[in-house]
């Protein structure tokens, strides 16, 4: 289930489809990268560190839109 800001639930089914679609694409290429990482002998750990540094770096371009 997804939620806005304010609480409510986003019910779109088409929003939801290209979410999901979006997220499970996101996973494969995320596993792909950790899977060639630990090929290479990288430390587990350090791979999900940088995954994380990721995500918190991602901006919001509508967050002053409102």
């Amino acid at each position: 289930m997804w939620k806005r800001d304010d609480g409510t639930t986003v019910s779109c089914t088409e929003k939801i489809k290209v979410m999901k679609e979006n997220l499970d694409e996101i996973n494969q290429l995320m596993q792909d990268a950790f899977e060639d990482g630990l090929i290479m002998e990288v430390s587990d750990q350090q791979i999900r560190d940088v995954f994380h540094d990721i995500v918190n770096q991602l901006n919001n371009p509508y967050k002053n839109k409102k």
